[in-house]
């Protein structure tokens, strides 16, 4: 089936009623949604959103919240509306989500209170909606007409700089992309997809839900990753599909036996290194049939992606080869070139690091070292910048840095990425103090006041840091004098 039969991911969303009809669509906890009980409450709270909040066409709204029936009835309902969706990242603080806000020009902030013992805020005179409220059922049905052109998201990610740039995408080519991630991931009708990858990023939202529509996949989402929520869940709900981090299948081969796995069938993986023995491992000791791993990134989606019986060799050491529509190339620097229809339509209200981003040909520069081998497979070897991956999250040193800066002992910082068993990649500080401060005392600060994945594991602190003739710190001669910490 192809998403080009529709012309915007709610018409795709809501012909899901039609399509699959009482199907069932979402499990979460009690409730069990049909396709078409969803399609009915995604269009009551697209008339929630007109009446309640006055969101016109092209209008913008957050969505800060975890992964939950809510989220997806919240964010299916706002696009049905003609709204744009701008997800915001649930382990940020108040000020790095205020910031997203702001710059969105969103109406409005859809948040669960609670959620991790929060309260989550906007900025002044921005309105917040708890998506437990009431709110999503207060609408009279509705449906907007929107096109393929139109915009329906803005991501913000921090691309190769510090500070979070929004990538905007439109309906269709989500719709096109994500219809060819279902054949390469073997997604089909009736699968039972258990979702942690959080929806607020592509992964979740598009290779999750967008997909699930797709296909007519059961969508079962975690709000927090629990290896024992997660084991009960596939044994429960028979889970056929259990895409995430290394760090999942770690877990799920560390099971006590007995456990009965029997269902799964799909893995799939990507934004973190994958040793080849866990490649070997996830299809020979797990009842997994298929394991696809690959590359994307938010200012163009899935990018690369492996194939049905690829060598583990390939699996784990590539990310496969172009998806349709993309080309890849290696520039001379080494840096990952890729262009193709699915590339962003730019930067929001930032035309410099657009045009920084993409070149008047049309070439994305990823800001990732790469190589392609004999086959045209890609493999990753580097960042051209020093952005490091933190269990699938991307952590940058400058925005780091610049927390850190802001304790009073903390004269300089230079923080790199070292390796980490579990995690892939965690950060660790290189600190100039200026007064008496230990490690403890600047990571349990750092928690404070940045996401989780940001806050150095490890703190060690330096008289000085080596600098290069501009006064530039040299964060290459750290990393290679740093012995990987023992945890």
């Amino acid at each position: 089936m192809s998403g080009s039969r529709w012309r915007s991911i709610p018409e795709l969303a809501l012909s899901a009623a039609d399509r699959f009809g009482d199907a069932e669509a979402v499990v979460d906890g009690g409730a069990r949604l049909t396709f078409r009980e969803l399609a009915d409450r995604i269009r009551v709270a697209a008339g929630a959103y007109a009446s309640e909040l006055g969101i016109h066409k092209g209008d913008r709204v957050a969505l800060w919240a975890p992964n939950s029936v809510e989220w997806i009835v919240a964010a299916f309902g706002l696009l049905a509306a003609g709204g744009v969706l701008v997800p915001v990242n649930t382990r940020f603080k108040d000020a790095e989500a205020h910031d997203i806000v702001r710059r969105s020009g969103a109406k409005a902030v859809l948040v669960e209170d609670g959620f991790l013992d929060r309260e989550f805020t906007a900025p002044d005179g921005v309105p917040v909606v708890d998506v437990r409220s009431g709110f999503l059922a207060a609408g009279t049905p509705l449906e907007r007409d929107v096109g393929e052109d139109d915009l329906a998201d803005i991501i913000f990610t921090s691309g190769t700089t510090g500070r979070p740039k929004g990538v905007m995408t439109t309906h269709g080519q989500t719709l096109r992309l994500y219809d060819e991630w279902c054949d390469l991931a073997q997604l089909r009708r009736g699968d039972r997809y258990l979702m942690v990858n959080p929806y607020f990023h592509i992964f979740g939202y598009k290779a999750g839900l967008v997909a699930s529509f797709l296909r007519g996949a059961t969508m079962l989402p975690v709000a927090v990753f629990d290896p024992g929520t997660v084991l009960d869940l596939v044994e429960r709900e028979r889970v056929t599909v259990l895409p995430g981090p290394p760090t999942l299948y770690h877990s799920l081969l560390a099971a006590p036996p007995g456990r009965d796995l029997s269902s799964l069938r799909v893995a799939v993986t990507g934004s973190a290194d994958i040793p080849v023995e866990l490649v070997r491992r996830i299809t020979t000791e797990l009842p997994f049939q298929h394991l696809m791993t690959g590359y994307g990134l938010t200012e163009a989606g899935t990018v690369t992606a492996s194939r049905p019986g690829d060598p583990y060799e390939a699996v784990a050491t590539t990310v496969g080869r172009p998806c349709e529509g993309f080309e890849v190339r290696i520039a001379e620097d080494g840096e990952v070139l890729v262009r193709g229809y699915a590339v962003m339509q730019g930067y929001l209200d930032d035309p410099a690091a657009t045009a920084e981003a993409v070149d008047r040909d049309g070439w994305l520069h990823t800001g990732d070292l790469g190589e392609l081998d004999e086959k045209g497979r890609l493999k990753i070897v580097g960042r051209k910048k020093d952005m490091f991956i933190v269990g699938g999250f991307n952590a940058y040193p400058a925005e780091i840095e610049g927390f850190l800066l802001e304790h009073p002992a903390v004269a300089q910082a230079a923080v790199i990425g070292v390796p980490d068993e579990r995690m892939g990649q965690v950060g660790k500080a290189f600190v100039v103090a200026r007064q008496q401060v230990t490690a403890d005392e600047l990571i349990a600060w750092s928690k404070k006041r940045m996401a989780g994945f940001k806050v150095p594991r490890y703190v060690e602190f330096r008289d000085a840091l080596p600098l290069g003739a501009t006064g530039k710190v040299l964060k290459n001669r750290l990393a290679a004098e740093e012995v990987a910490p023992q945890s």
